[in-house]
């Protein structure tokens, strides 16, 4: 039975939803919430449907399309995984919650496989898992919910109240933050975005030209930076989690598969040992283990970190060698993990940011020291943070850079 022939398809402020023999639960108006979009890749179509009996309300939705057992499904907003379950062979089976804050979440349910932990910081359009059909289902699906005090309301996506029964294709294709670099060898770092178009495109700006703007990737790979063969300038790559893989694109168009990790870690790059060629390494969010990759292959662990964190690596000190960090959304806290030559490990913390926005990192004064910045989905705009001199005082400079969200 389609949605509209169950609830109002109109919705203010403080208004409720109201199902015949399920309660009524007032929320916001979906203005006021996330910008919630389709939970699939940018340009995925995907079919919804519900029924009057569906558990645990009829404003629950059934996705499917061709051969949907495996497809990679996302988070619809950014937010902080509250759960992720395993229920066996009844109810929802493997499920995710993602919690958006301010009352709004979502659930994820008869998933195949779950690629995050419960506690971690997610971006919108980053992936969850897979669809399945463990639990009570009796075939390949995903079950999505839009809730608001967790309760079941209706879903709207794009700013769109969803009618079921349609056919969509997901535009889940904002722009994401990545590490900046030195795109033209001018000894200046500068900022990035990644674009979880149809096709992947990274978007590299450069001062007093126009930004470069190169295909590469998938709309679910994870982007990363650095200089893969040592020539001063800054290459691109992606981090493929259903691979495990890196993939790293050279000047001259050819790339170069690199395995490491898991599928849940987060790709991380940076010069380890100092010798002017970039390595790549993974960050596991439920463990906070770094394990970074040398040149030969052998690889070493660094524990650093607390659960919702977000990883970072930039030289603090300027000795060339790349450091550790993370970020704490919660707090807008870069906590920065320094060793010296001599082996002495240090700490410090700089704040920055807000909780929805999304760290970054680059050399944005070129004097060899990595400095801090964050970045806004909703303005599309970077907060640059040049480190300061001793006894200066920071300065943070606005610098507009991709496409907001919505």
């Amino acid at each position: 039975m389609r949605l509209h022939r169950l609830v109002a398809s109109v919705l203010t402020a403080g208004s409720a939803v109201l199902v015949s023999g399920l309660p009524t639960a007032a929320y916001a108006a979906p203005a006021d919430g996330p910008d919630f979009e389709l939970p699939f890749f940018c340009g995925d179509t995907w079919t919804g449907t519900s029924r009057a009996s569906h558990s645990p309300s009829a404003l629950s939705i059934d996705w499917n399309k061709t051969n949907d057992l495996g497809s990679l499904m996302v988070a619809a907003a950014p937010g902080v995984v509250t759960s992720v379950v395993d229920l066996g062979s009844r109810s929802y089976g493997r499920y995710i919650v993602v919690d958006h804050g301010n009352g709004w979440s979502t659930l994820y349910a008869h998933l195949l496989s779950q690629w995050v932990t419960t506690g971690q910081s997610v971006d919108q359009g980053q992936i969850l898992g897979q669809v399945g059909s463990t639990g009570g289902s009796t075939g390949p699906h995903l079950h999505y919910e839009e809730r608001y005090n967790r309760r079941d309301v209706q879903s709207w996506f794009h700013r769109t109240l969803f009618t079921m029964g349609s056919t969509l294709p997901s535009q889940n294709c904002g722009d994401v933050a990545m590490q900046g670099g030195d795109w033209n060898q001018d000894g200046l770092e500068e900022p990035a975005v990644f674009r979880r178009g149809k096709v992947a495109r990274f978007i590299l700006r450069r001062t007093g030209t126009t930004p470069l703007r190169v295909a590469f990737g998938l709309s679910t790979d994870q982007p990363v930076s650095g200089d893969w063969d040592g020539d001063g300038l800054t290459d691109i790559g992606v981090r493929r989690p259903g691979w495990k893989a890196f993939l790293l694109r050279h000047a001259d168009g050819t790339s170069t598969q690199v395995t490491l990790g898991r599928v849940q870690d987060v790709g991380v790059t940076g010069d380890w040992d100092g010798d002017g060629s970039t390595e790549v390494g993974v960050w596991n969010p439920a463990t906070r283990v770094w394990t970074l990759r040398a040149a030969d292959g052998t690889t070493r662990n660094v524990t650093l970190g607390s659960l919702g964190d977000r990883p970072v690596t930039g030289d603090w000190n300027g000795d060339r060698v790349t450091d550790l960090g993370v970020w704490t959304p919660s707090t807008g806290t870069f906590t920065l993990r320094t060793r010296t030559a001599a082996g002495a490990v240090t700490f410090s913390t700089v704040q920055l940011g807000t909780p929805t926005d999304l760290p970054v990192t680059g050399d944005w004064d070129g004097n060899g020291v990595t400095d801090l910045g964050v970045w806004s989905p909703s303005a599309a705009t970077y907060q640059l943070r040049p480190t300061p001199a001793a006894g200066q005082v920071a300065t943070v400079t606005p610098t507009r850079m991709g496409v907001a969200r919505r």
